[in-house]
């Protein structure tokens, strides 16, 4: 049966346009009920035996929650008590349509067999469809629908010799009129929250109950505590009329009490704009997209030099005076050249809150079930929530979802999710940190294995026939140690005509993951590898990532080869790209590859290939230091585990070798090669990486610092910046130049995915390159493989899709990737942290020499060579007579009683692990030299011996 909707459009020009669109109605869509003899389904998925132990509900039954019931209460529906349930297609447009994360989840749990969740397709069903009527809302009327299809279920089962006391149909719903409707019409219905209060037996369940409307609008306090927020409209019509700006509001991770609004401007232009106090602040979350009004110039502020951190006990709405004060000292006087535009917010436009992991503090008031939770995240606030299971939960780390904020209320309401275990343990810490950091970390599933190739696996006469056969040539691979996922591979050797030819081999992994399939989809999402201590989360199943696409030594793998020829001089002569098969010679270690080049009496074809690459190698790295490239510095530390306790027992700085270099620089090469070739032949959607140059404030605290040791740095080009670096000395301070370079490396803008056809500057600023891309990577990131579709489609070695050649969709992908990376970027400091407090938690005090990184207002922030370890030194105001502080904003410098501490100044701390706050563990260091009175710890008598670590095997 067909029937027809016409509805109207306008067009760009002011037209009007009359669109039909022909809607099919069927009478062979079944119900999915085992229960049914009437429709003549293959398979079900609604048990015959339907049965949740309730009080309101004492009968097997199937249940049918309405839109608001699946958007609000999704974390109810995803326990594993709630089976049966009838999901209508008008409820999942809706929340399609109203929020994508929601979506995501309803559809995973329809996946799950043991849910039992099916989905009605009622818009295209004969019995259940119906039209909109005149002056009837979208809402009203997919309230009827859903009314409509209850209806038919409860007359359709019944139809199957359903008894009274047998199989019925709830409907879930918080909406007063819809309940009020859906009762007049004889269906059973009920509140989600009254009828999850009536299951017997599973009494957590209400803990996850997200709060109505009802319960947020319950006053917390008489008094408000924050200005409302202007609704949408009003909102709208401000940013359109220049009186508001919207921007992404981001919190300060060290001080609570200020955030920063980033406001797109036209282009690339970013303004931000600096928030200060509670009431400024007004309930905005970390993250959300905020409207905010500009404060009079008067009132601009410059941010806070104090590290400030919401540590105190929870407040309560009343007794702020300690904020008070805290405010107060936000507000110091500042130079105009520091002061940044100041704003308030003024309204909500998205919220993006997602459930947030921390901890439970209990209520002092016994039997009490509210409670505040404190997020792992020092940049969220702290949440009330009500639970009844408080007594189990202290000491687990739990997952809260927030539901509101009045105005009244100090802190917003939300309500429990899970838990994830104990708190400290290493299992749920790695947890925490995954799902802080947004990491995809779930098995990868049957769909996305399917897609595998079948066991065992061997390259095919056919897939030779379209490569070329490198097999026979001397290829190596050099990576560090205990790497599996090995991505490279290169070679070189000497050509009859004198000239060099060096191949960079590439795991050709789009061979194995085609466009648009589970696998292409799931590892698009992902967007990387993410390398932790002692684990890693594959972007690709590990058949894939440690075996086939492997460029393990000494057997068969297919590969993308970038082959130049070049001279003496480092010079390209030619370059050539082709799919190829290859058989690596060896898989060295950095280590290993340097001691073969090292060692004179070796002559064998692999030390040879490898003393020609790094003899080019080096041309390389000087012809771009000379064109301005910039050599940073930062610690990476390396940790030793212990192979039974999996704990670290020794802690070290990575020592780069000469090698390191060997195998960076022809990656660089092959990179810009690549990007070069893959922009000439399609310029509008190429995929390709920038890193732009910092502003010029960015610089203040490089010049600063620089400045305090009378050393001049210029900052004009990234040539300037290279070469002023390179002289950068202090005459018995041989460490100088690597701190400043640490601090150079602090300056810089993140290196970012873009599409060519939508952005003009390509130029990689660090590494003074016109144009750039990332091609040698593809086991561990998804950018290379796109890249390889595109230089596979260059050289007509496969077929293009469309979502290749569509910029929006490039451009689109782009920002999810530059997402994942700087999420796993911070996943891994997350990771390296946690480690870092474990290898010192049997460690007790230690003292070691470090280096003033940065100066605040109450505190210095020394580094750790020895570790690669930052820490904050604070000084305190004490109760009794106050600690003497005076910080020069101009130096900056911080006096402290009679000691004046600048950046870069070399002191002496003892460096302890604080585990008083089991969640939020931190490094403590206290001063022991430059000795201050009153001021200094002395030093102590014991230190226990670090072990010794295990020698690899």
């Amino acid at each position: 049966m067909l029937k027809s909707k016409t509805f109207v459009k306008k067009t760009r020009s002011g037209g009007v346009m009359k669109i039909v669109r022909e809607h099919y109605l069927r009478d062979d869509i079944w119900c999915g009920s085992e229960y049914c003899t009437d429709c003549k389904q293959e398979s079900t998925v609604l048990q015959r035996d339907a049965c949740i132990e309730s009080n309101l509900c004492s009968f097997p039954h199937y249940v049918i929650p309405d839109t608001n019931v699946v958007l609000h209460q999704i974390d109810v529906l995803e326990d594993p008590v709630i089976r049966n349930v009838i999901i209508l297609q008008t409820v999942l447009q809706e929340v399609r349509h109203r929020s994508a994360p929601v979506y995501k989840r309803v559809k995973d749990m329809i996946h799950e067999k043991e849910k039992h969740f099916y989905t009605f397709t009622n818009e295209h069903h004969r019995d259940t469809f119906i039209e909109r009527e005149p002056g009837e809302s979208a809402n009203d009327r997919n309230d009827r629908a859903i009314r409509v299809a209850t209806k038919w279920y409860m007359k359709h089962l019944k139809a199957s010799d359903c008894d009274e006391d047998g199989l019925r149909v709830v409907l879930l719903t918080n909406d007063l009129g819809n309940k009020q409707k859906a009762e007049e019409s004889g269906l059973l219905v009920h509140k989600c929250e009254e009828y999850i209060k009536s299951l017997i037996a599973n009494p957590e369940l209400v803990d996850r109950l997200a709060l109505s409307e009802d319960d947020k609008n319950e006053v917390t306090s008489s008094k408000v505590l924050f200005p409302e927020h202007l609704p949408l409209s009003r909102i709208q019509a401000g940013i359109k009329s220049g009186s508001f700006l919207q921007g992404t509001f981001r919190a300060s991770r060290d001080n609570y009490l200020e955030a920063t609004v980033f406001v797109q401007g036209e282009g690339e232009d970013t303004t931000e704009v600096l928030i200060q106090g509670l009431q400024n602040l007004n309930r905005a979350v970390n993250q959300d997209v905020v409207a905010i009004q500009l404060l009079p110039r008067s009132q601009w502020v410059a941010p806070s030099s104090v590290v400030l951190q919401d540590e105190g006990k929870a407040k309560d709405d009343e007794a702020a005076e300690q904020e008070a004060e805290e405010e107060e000292e936000l507000k110091a006087t500042a130079a105009d050249a520091t002061r940044k535009p100041t704003g308030k917010v003024v309204g909500i436009i998205k919220r993006n809150w997602r459930p947030f992991c921390g901890m439970l503090n209990l209520s002092h008031i016994k039997e009490s079930t509210r409670h505040l939770f404190t997020p792992a995240d020092r940049r969220i606030p702290r949440i009330r929530i009500e639970t009844r299971q408080s007594s189990a939960l202290v000491g687990q780390r739990i997952m809260v979802a927030i539901d509101g904020w009045p105005k009244h209320s100090r802190y917003p309401n939300g309500h429990f999710v899970r838990s994830l275990g104990g708190a400290g343990e290493k299992d749920t810490e790695q947890e925490v940190l995954l799902l802080e950091h947004d990491v995809p970390h779930q098995a990868f599933s049957q769909a996305v294995l399917s897609f595998l190739p079948k066991m065992p696996w061997a390259i095919t006469p056919e897939d030779m026939k379209k490569r070329e056969d490198l097999r026979s040539l001397t290829v190596c691979s050099v990576d560090p140690p205990g790497c599996t996922d090995i991505d490279d591979a290169l070679h070189c050797r000497e050509l009859d005509n004198g000239n060099l030819e060096v191949g960079v081999h590439i795991a050709d992994v789009s061979h194995f993951i085609r466009p648009g399939n589970a696998m292409d989809k799931e590892a698009a999402n992902r967007g990387t590898t993410v390398y932790l201590c002692g684990k890693r989360i594959d972007m690709v199943p590990e058949l894939l990532s440690s075996n086939l696409c492997s460029l393990r030594s000494n057997v068969d793998r297919m590969a993308f080869s970038c082959i130049w020829e070049m001279n003496h001089n480092a010079e390209i002569l030619k370059t050539r790209f082709t799919k190829s098969v290859i058989n690596s010679k060896a898989s060295l270690t950095y280590a290993e590859a340097q001691m073969r080049i090292d060692d004179t009496s070796k002559t064998d074809d692999i030390t040879k290939s490898l003393r020609g690459l790094n003899k080019l190698a080096k041309i390389l790295k000087r012809h771009r230091i000379e064109k301005g490239a910039l050599t940073l510095s930062s610690l990476e530390v390396r940790f030793h585990i212990d192979s039974e306790t999996h704990d670290p027992i020794d802690l070290q700085t990575k020592e780069l070798m000469e090698t390191n270099s060997m195998v960076e620089e022809f990656m660089l090469l092959a990179n810009i090669s690549v990007a070069q070739k893959i922009y000439d032949e399609f310029p509008d959607c190429a995929m390709l990486r920038k890193h732009p140059a910092p502003p010029p404030s960015n610089y203040d605290v490089l010049q600063k610092a620089a400045k305090s040791k009378n050393v001049e740095i210029h900052t004009d080009s990234a040539k300037a910046l290279a070469d002023s670096l390179d002289v950068a000395a202090v005459g018995g301070f041989s460490y100088f130049n690597t701190l400043l370079r640490i601090l150079a490396t602090r300056c810089m803008m993140q290196a970012v995915y873009f599409c060519s056809g939508m952005d003009s500057d390509f130029h990689h600023y660090g590494l003074a390159s016109p144009i750039y891309t990332h091609f040698t990577s593809p086991i561990r990131r998804y950018a290379d493989i796109i890249v390889h579709r595109l230089l596979a489609v260059a050289i007509s070695a496969d077929t293009t899709y469309p979502d290749l050649m569509d910029k929006h969709k490039q451009s689109a992908l782009s920002n999810n990737l530059n997402y994942r990376h700087k999420m796993a970027q911070y996943a891994q400091r997350a990771s390296v942290a946690f480690h870092t407090q474990l290898f010192f938690k049997s460690r007790g005090i230690l003292n070691e020499e470090g280096y003033i990184l940065f100066v605040r207002k109450n505190a210095i922030i020394v580094l750790i060579p020895k570790f690669g370890l930052e820490g904050t030194v604070f000084f305190d105001k004490k109760e009794k007579g106050t600690t003497n502080l005076v910080f020069d904003e101009q130096g900056p410098t911080l006096k402290v009683e009679n000691h004046t501490f600048a950046i870069f100044d070399k002191v002496k701390v003892t460096i302890s692990l604080d585990d008083s706050n089991i969640q939020h563990q931190k490094i403590r260091m206290a001063l022991i030299e430059p000795v201050i009175a009153g001021v200094s710890v002395p030093v102590p008598d014991v230190q226990p011996q670090a072990k010794k670590p295990k020698l690899d095997r």
